[in-house]
């Protein structure tokens, strides 16, 4: 047995089964894969949420200030695109796992995301451009985002082999990294970009996310050499699998769902196969619905505590702060509390609980989803000491003054969701992908995003109703003038929604079983 070790492949020259280069080639271990794939794809991620957030966390200064629009207004259509960009990834998830594949999915988006941001930049320059531009501009945008966020994270966890020990480690680690990242680009997107917008103007502050994802696109392309693709399906039948394996997998998720009559379906083995994957979306949905208010609550951060954080005193030293540079600081909490999370507070979790992940990916988002509770009331109690500060300086008719209260009030619910959005958020990305069926992995990651999504479309729906049904009494809760507005019961109303979530999460949680062929950590830890 000595005389043939060196006959046998060194680990890192090993082929990795199941996988091909972009040509259809088998790929070695060594070079493909990996981080090295996957900083490529996390590259192009960055750009994508620098460039969504520093077009949507201003995007209501923008509707109120250069186009006229009202507070209810703006805040409705900016949660209708926003809900509509976080649903369209089904549509994408649906392209990518049926068709077209990950990799083409996000060339195709990041020649949408150049478009798109190319003709906002015009919508802006121009000085006769019709509101119908901007609008195919944003819209052009969202449908970017769809074909791009199923797959972007889906892409990059696809470069580690989860059957190599080490590689899986390093999956695990990726969800929280790429929340890291992501919230660098959020964090220099709002900082920069809306001071840009404000103080250089609004062409300028959309042509440097146009830039931005141009750039990240080319690099994106550099790294296809590297990158780990589905292995093309054999003749007859890859790994002796036969005809069902290669089937759309939303063809086998409908058949698991609707069964067709005996004798119609294949053999016993497709027909049980396609029931168990049937069974990890369909246990999902209830933790999916019951996670809901959390997309509502996050909402309303570009939205009206953007428009909160403009009434007050903004002064830093001896500048003062854009209102939009104030949503930085969820992002800013991001980068502080997820290398925290991940190398203290993981460990110390692990010790506890004996769960290589500290705690099971239920448990993370039950937490997040008290912290997010707790922030909205926060909100509630800080814009109640807004108003009453308003009343105490005769403020209350004066809707352009600056109120006597620092912007320093802001940073808690800030902080709060972002250290919200380390549990929650990430708990959810990792658990709609690690928990669905393999084929359906972009579809699971759409699904999470269509949490914020439908949270997006529910508070517009409710800033709507709420609108109308108090301004026929008074003031409106949402009116122009914020110093007679009531944002605080809002922020109350969010509250009990988050609460009566929370409840409906837990008792979803303690039934759910997980689904151990697919856990990261191989362990079963229940709520």
């Amino acid at each position: 047995m000595e005389d043939e070790a060196p006959l046998l492949p060194t680990t890192e020259s090993a082929v990795v089964g199941g996988v091909s280069d972009y040509r259809g080639r088998p790929v070695c271990r060594g070079s493909s894969g990996g981080w090295r794939s996957a900083l490529f794809v996390v590259a192009v991620e960055i750009a994508g949420s620098f460039a969504n957030f520093g077009v949507a966390a201003n995007l209501i200064t923008y509707l109120t200030g250069p186009l006229g629009y009202s507070n209810a207004a703006a805040a409705a259509a900016v949660n209708a695109w926003s809900g509509t960009a976080s649903l369209m990834p089904l549509l994408g998830a649906f392209l990518a796992d049926a068709c077209l594949g990950r990799y083409r999915s996000i060339i195709l988006a990041g020649a949408l995301y150049v478009l798109g941001y190319g003709l906002l930049t015009l919508s802006a320059t121009l000085p006769r451009s019709s509101l119908g531009l901007f609008y195919v501009s944003l819209y052009l945008i969202a449908l970017a985002q769809g074909a791009d966020k199923p797959c972007g994270l889906a892409f990059a966890a696809d470069q580690f082999d989860a059957e190599h020990p080490k590689e899986r480690a390093s999956r695990g680690s990726l969800f929280n990294w790429w929340y890291f990242c992501m919230a660098t680009g959020i964090s220099v997107a709002v900082s920069v970009v809306g001071y840009i917008q404000e103080n250089v103007g609004w062409g300028v502050g959309f042509g440097v996310p146009c830039a931005v994802v141009s750039c990240a696109f080319v690099v994106f392309l550099l790294g296809t050499p590297t990158y780990r693709l589905p292995a093309p399906p054999a003749a007859g039948g890859a790994h002796g699998r036969g005809h069902h394996s290669q089937s759309s997998p939303f063809v086998r998720l409908t058949r698991g769902i609707f069964p067709l009559p005996k004798g119609e379906d294949g053999d016993a083995e497709a027909k049980e196969e396609a029931r168990a994957e049937a069974k990890c979306v369909l246990r999902l949905l209830p933790i999916w619905a019951s996670s809901l208010a959390c997309g509502v609550v996050y909402a309303q951060i570009m939205t009206l505590f953007n428009k909160q954080g403009r009434t007050l005193d903004r002064r830093l030293i001896n500048m003062e702060l854009p209102p939009a540079a104030l949503q930085a600081l969820g992002p800013l909490s991001i980068l502080l509390f997820v290398p925290l999370y991940d190398r203290a507070l993981v460990p110390a979790l692990r010790r506890a609980t004996g769960n290589p992940s500290g705690l099971s990916m239920l448990q993370r988002v039950g937490t997040g989803m008290a912290t997010s509770l707790a922030a909205v009331s926060v909100a509630a109690l800080v814009e109640g000491r807004r108003l009453a500060t308003a009343r105490e300086h005769g403020l209350v008719d004066d809707p352009g003054a600056t109120v006597p209260m620092s912007w320093a009030w802001l940073v808690p619910q800030y902080a709060m969701l972002g250290l919200a959005d380390v549990l929650a958020v990430v708990g959810l990305q990792e658990l709609f992908y690690d928990q669905m069926p393999h084929g359906l992995r972009s579809l699971g990651l759409a699904l999470y995003l269509s949490i914020m999504g439908i949270g997006g479309f529910i508070s517009s729906l409710l800033i709507s109703l709420i609108d109308t049904l108090t301004a026929s009494t008074g003031d409106s809760w949402f009116t122009d003038n914020l110093n007679r507005a009531h944002l605080d019961y809002f922020y109350w109303l969010l509250a009990g929604l988050s609460a009566a979530e929370l409840v409906l999460f837990f008792a979803f949680s303690r039934s759910y079983v997980y689904n151990s062929k697919n856990y990261l950590s191989k362990t079963l830890v229940s709520m």
